[in-house]
């Protein structure tokens, strides 16, 4: 192995910083959460698990919807961990690795005890073969490049136990990469397959090294984990080793709010994603538990299309900022688990600066701005230049909690200050259309977790989610090349404070040229039964079945 640094705590705790965060929940606190009562933990019994949507990819690179990371996270297992309680990066698949001083090369030791759930084994060149497809893509069989890998040019096996990643620039944030549901390890089984092969119809032949197996899929209807009896590889960190408690995990899709709700209080499920805000006092008043682990990325957002003609002007940009009551939109659709955000970062996120002074709610600042910017009131109140009315469109963003009420409520401020806003409802085909032109969708609604500072580069990045449209899909101009840069700098600057000061200068330049309006803090919110125990979730709140049992 050549490298010129050693892993070490102090290394892996610099890249990424581990604050002392716990998992936000009512009773309960760190990577795992309990309900109360007393007794040693028991084996068997079928967890009843339902999510808001079925998943429609598993392969790792593309599965953040939160419903396709709810499975790979409990199929997969991953090189490294990312304590959810600390964010300390600690061993898992990888029981050692070593660093270069630029971070352009890394060495991992790879275990040798670890087998997938088809009985192959987990080598050092099935971890390479991994890498090679999540850094550098396969466009022959529509296999994107993960956003979570930057600057990856190769791998190198040095024998049966040890791998080298090597980088063209500084991959500082690779390490944690390592640890999120993107870089899910797959049998080599399942890594000749192409894209069609990781969707629904085809979840039983996604084969990992994780504590579960998918068994049986009903297209769109329900997901079976079931637990492997020969496990034995978790992080030394978790609260027991060997198989997972429960024999299986019922995955069931069930998209309606009050029906998710209803079988959680009537005792049909066990546990429950996304329990609306409204809906929090039924549970707790029933006697469930509710946990909210945040999601410590990018926060619920809207995104200013900076490349359309009307939001091209920084004063209509400024004008909306000022427009939107965040606060009133954060008291009367959601509770405290939804805290106000106050920059475009969570402030669980490492390297989280204060920007909430670029955002406050001042509607007459808003017409003053509009009307410098030439838009006049016409007689129905919305503003008018040049013949043109100031009318705009935004997503509802279906995966986002209260979306369409949230807009809804955006539509009405800004109302008041002479904006028509219109709110994109449409079919999946045309809604994925839609939302890639500025002339269609000038504001995007979305979030982004992950627990790395590259997060960011994620969410804005030209050839990343690119959710300002900085890079035009049609013509593939940047409009603001300065933010490329900036982005391209938390994603390779290679010394940790200097990693930070780079977030830190994205997240003050988005707030003072008003691309983005940050609203809330977004958590994903589980209802669970009272006996219930060990309910968890990793670093962004993605379920985590493992250490979960039953006590009845």
């Amino acid at each position: 192995m050549r490298t010129t640094a050693h892993r070490t705590a102090a290394r892996a705790a610099a890249l990424v910083t581990a604050a002392a965060l716990a998992l936000a929940a009512c009773g309960g606190a760190g990577g795992a959460a309990d309900s109360g009562g007393s007794g040693e933990p028991v084996t068997g019994g079928t967890l009843v698990y339902l999510d808001k949507g079925t998943f429609d990819t598993l392969y790792p690179p593309q599965a953040g919807f939160y419903p396709n990371g709810g499975l790979v996270n409990n199929v997969t297992d991953r090189l490294v961990h990312q304590n959810p309680a600390t964010l300390e990066l600690e061993p898992w698949l990888a029981t050692d690795w070593e660093i270069n001083e630029d971070a352009t090369e890394y060495t991992f030791t790879i275990r040798d005890d670890v087998t997938f759930s088809d009985g192959a084994p987990l080598t050092a060149e099935v971890v390479a073969q991994n890498f090679d497809l999540y850094g550098l893509g396969d466009e022959d069989r529509a296999l994107i490049v993960s956003e979570a890998v930057n600057n990856y040019a190769s791998s190198e096996v040095v024998d049966d136990t040890h791998v080298t990643f090597h980088f063209d620039a500084p991959a500082p944030g690779f390490l944690q990469a390592t640890a999120t549901i993107n870089s899910g390890i797959l049998a080599p089984s399942t890594l000749e397959g192409a894209f069609e092969d990781f969707g629904p119809g085809n979840a039983v032949n996604v084969i990992g090294t994780g504590p579960f197996v998918i068994t049986d899929e009903e297209i769109g209807t329900s997901v079976t984990l079931t637990a492997r009896e020969d496990y034995d590889w978790a992080p030394a960190s978790a609260d027991h080793q060997g198989r997972a408690y429960v024999d299986e995990v019922q995955v069931q899709v069930t998209p309606e709010a009050s029906v998710r709700v209803g079988a959680l209080l009537s005792g049909q499920a066990d546990l429950a994603r996304e329990v609306p805000a409204q809906d929090e006092e039924r549970v707790t008043g029933a006697g469930l538990d509710l946990f909210a682990p945040q999601t410590r990325g990018v926060n619920n957002s809207l995104s200013l299309r900076i490349g359309n003609d009307i939001l091209a002007d920084l004063r209509v940009r400024q004008a909306l900022v000022a427009g939107v009551d965040r606060q009133a939109i954060v008291d009367t659709l959601f509770t405290d688990n939804y805290p106000l955000a106050t920059s475009i970062l969570s402030s669980e996120a490492t390297g989280y600066i204060d920007t909430s002074e670029h955002y406050d709610y001042d509607p007459t600042r808003a017409e003053q701005l509009l009307d410098e910017a030439g838009w006049e009131v016409g007689p129905d109140g919305i503003r008018v230049k040049d013949g043109q009315v100031l009318t705009l469109t935004v997503n509802e963003a279906l995966p986002q909690p209260r979306s369409f009420e949230v807009v809804t409520q955006i539509s009405q401020q800004l109302r008041e200050i002479g904006v028509d806003l219109q709110i994109l409802r449409a079919d999946a085909g045309t809604y994925a259309e839609a939302i890639q032109d500025a002339d269609q969708v000038q504001i995007y609604h979305s979030m982004v977790g992950r627990a790395d500072m590259d997060v960011i580069k994620s969410q804005f990045y030209s050839t990343n989610r690119n959710t300002l449209l900085n890079r035009d899909p049609q013509t593939d101009q940047i409009t603001d090349p300065e933010l490329e840069g900036l982005l391209e700098a938390v994603a390779s600057e290679p010394e940790h404070e200097a990693r930070i000061a780079a977030s830190q200068a994205v997240q003050t330049y988005l707030a003072e040229n008003a691309y983005v309006i940050p609203l809330f803090e977004e958590p994903q919110v589980f209802g669970a039964q009272p006996d219930i125990r060990g309910v968890a979730a990793e670093s962004v709140g993605r379920p985590t079945f493992y250490g979960m049992w039953l006590d009845r």
